[in-house]
């Protein structure tokens, strides 16, 4: 049975520095707090740390796994700040130092950015990334983005070609044409421990906030107010709702239960807001719930459920589905009993056949399982960016 323990204790701010920031300028900016959460023991870590746009903020997850020849190796690395690479030299004392380097995307910044300073402190490490790999506006080499030249490599087709093919299966997903860019994302398995790595493709919304968000609540109390008019007060009941919301807007934008409201309107509320403060946006909350918000989250949760988050399904996966299902069923054919994503809760016991049921959206006999109305703001991005031409037109599911 998994064991789990979480490593947290007090710890000077100049610890949590993350000077590169601007390069990728997500919230908490220059400070980021890492949780470290010994998952098997002597086996498989996660360390979180949260980011987010206007307080909407999510947990991001690296994952390390002993070999078993001695050494670790990193999936999906965070922002290396000396309280993160204290957590790993911590590990390395234990079990060896980090050999591989694993970067499992080609589109996600918010990934890709921490990889090169991650690996200046581990020079003995070898970097695999996602194939495909490419930058905007220019698609630049990736020594040029901060990738060790002489050590980074690209990950095979074959998986069997890797240093580390005893211990570990990929599959690669995509890549997804989407005009301008790609979708592309390295699911791995790891069949010592039945465990399943992977980044944005699967998650599963918890009902009470992750860890790492009560190390810094602040976002969770002001998505937690009606309106501007509201104090902003921690409780237990209030840092549940902000992250129910929080939720709710992270995957939607916009979802049907939440009304913009008018800016001359929002204005005379930050007026009279008691918190007009900087750290509150200067009062300004330009959005209001509806009574039936419950409702969407519990649809969008649903007990825990895994789920491909609406973004992939609206915008993203329904451009490649026979590709994606081809893909699915490669991954369901490990025998896998943990998940371990990227975002959201984490470690998720969940099988093959509950990962394949989750990507039954792009079949034609499965009804949808999320509310139409809740994806109104997608599919208005969706039918924009084919009007500009920017995307190609989705595929008939399949």
């Amino acid at each position: 049975m998994a064991t789990e323990k979480t490593q947290v204790q007090r710890i000077p701010s100049k610890d949590w520095n993350w000077s590169f920031w601007p390069l990728v300028p997500l919230y908490p900016y220059n400070k980021r707090r890492t949780l470290r959460v010994e998952v098997l023991q002597d086996t498989l870590w996660t360390f979180e740390q949260l980011q987010g746009i206007l307080y909407v903020t999510v947990p991001i997850r690296m994952s390390i796994l002993r070999l078993e020849a001695g050494g670790l190796l990193v999936y999906c690395p965070v922002a290396p700040t000396p309280e993160c690479i204290r957590l790993v030299r911590e590990l390395e004392v234990q079990h060896g130092n980090v050999k591989y380097i694993i970067l499992p995307t080609i589109s996600g910044l918010e990934h890709k950015v921490f990889v090169g300073p991650f690996a200046r402190h581990f020079p003995e490490a070898q970097v695999f990334v996602a194939p495909n790999q490419w930058s905007f506006p220019l698609n630049l080499p990736l020594s040029w983005l901060g990738f060790p030249a002489n050590r980074t490599h690209i990950l095979p087709e074959d998986s069997s070609k890797t240093p580390f093919a005893e211990e570990f299966d990929y599959a690669i997903l995509g890549p997804v044409e989407l005009g301008p860019g790609r979708f592309e994302e390295v699911v791995f398995f790891h069949a010592r421990s039945r465990t399943l790595l992977l980044t944005d493709t699967i998650v599963s919304i918890p009902k009470d906030p992750p860890p790492i968000l009560n190390l810094n609540p602040y976002p969770l109390l002001f998505h937690a107010r009606d309106s501007a008019l509201d104090p902003i007060e921690d409780t237990p009941a209030n840092r549940q709702k902000g992250w129910q919301r929080i939720s709710l807007f992270a995957f939607y934008f916009q979802p049907s239960a939440l009304e913009a409201i008018p800016w001359g309107q929002t204005f005379r509320n930050a007026a009279k807001a008691p918190n007009r403060s900087q750290k509150a946006y200067f009062g300004l909350f330009p959005f209001q719930w509806q009574k039936n918000w419950k409702s969407a989250f519990n649809a969008l949760r649903d007990d825990g459920r895994l789920l491909v988050a609406p973004v992939l399904q609206a915008l993203i996966l329904n451009r490649a589905p026979k590709e994606t299902l081809n893909w699915v069923e490669k991954v369901t054919c490990w025998n896998f009993q943990r998940i371990i994503p990227a975002h959201f809760d984490s470690p998720l016991n969940a099988n093959p056949q509950e990962f394949q049921q989750a990507f039954n959206f792009l079949k034609k006999l499965y009804p949808p399982i999320l509310p139409e109305a809740d994806f109104a703001t997608l599919r208005e991005i969706d039918t924009q960016l084919l009007r500009l031409g920017i995307v190609p037109p989705a595929q008939d599911k399949v």
